[in-house]
């Protein structure tokens, strides 16, 4: 259960961070109705500020409200899981595209960081889940445009809560990580073509697997 939120600034803010985070590390089930009494008591605040931080969370697409029934945590289907991924491919290949035409070829160290962090991680066994979404947030953040980054922070977001009800899997852990090298390579060499080319096929087979898990759990 989450700590009660204490000081005096704004505690529908600090209610959005820890629900956000109760969302999508699975703590809140898919499908699952929050509870404002519980909820409101665990975290030592009132209820209006809950219903704030509900309200908020339900505008960013983690939290469903449903009229005189409550706050609902989304399930997705594999059509929405698509339709996010439409999404997510139109806004990192056109940072992609961005980051390839800037010729500068020292900003892609983070990049390359996060490539070599996750094969670091993997040959210990891990399925550096976390490492891919860092790659990608980076990867984003290069482009250097602050209205890019907000949409595509907010699609993966939503994203990763369809995600997290799935397992990852250390075989497409690995495939990923070799495809992150692919795409910085192309990146380093300007070749925004190619850089396009890979990451929307790295995004594809992506979703690709998250589908394949979906099904296997209906």
């Amino acid at each position: 259960m989450p700590s009660p939120l204490g000081g005096e600034v704004t505690y529908a803010d600090r209610t959005v961070s820890v629900l956000r985070q109760m969302i999508l590390e699975g703590q809140l089930a898919s499908g699952e109705r929050l509870n404002e009494v519980h909820l409101a008591q665990a975290l030592g605040i009132s209820r209006g500020p809950l219903r704030e931080a509900m309200r908020r969370l339900s505008s960013e697409g983690l939290l469903n409200l449903v009229p005189h029934r409550g706050a609902f945590v989304p399930a997705f289907t594999a059509e929405q899981l698509s339709d996010l991924y439409t999404l997510r491919i139109a806004l990192e290949t056109h940072a992609a595209r961005l980051v390839a035409e800037s010729g500068d070829a020292s900003s892609l160290e983070p990049l390359v960081s996060e490539v070599d962090g996750a094969a670091s991680v993997l040959a210990d066994g891990d399925a550096a889940y976390p490492s891919d979404r860092d790659f990608h947030r980076v990867l984003v953040q290069l482009s250097g445009s602050t209205a890019l980054v907000e949409a595509a922070e907010a699609t993966s977001a939503r994203i990763r809560l369809a995600r997290s009800r799935s397992a990852s899997q250390p075989a497409r852990a690995r495939e990923a990580v070799a495809e992150h090298r692919d795409i910085v390579d192309a990146l380093s060499a300007g070749d925004a073509e190619a850089a396009v080319r890979l990451l929307r096929r790295h995004l594809l087979n992506s979703l690709d697997n998250a589908i394949a898990l979906i099904d296997a759990q209906t």
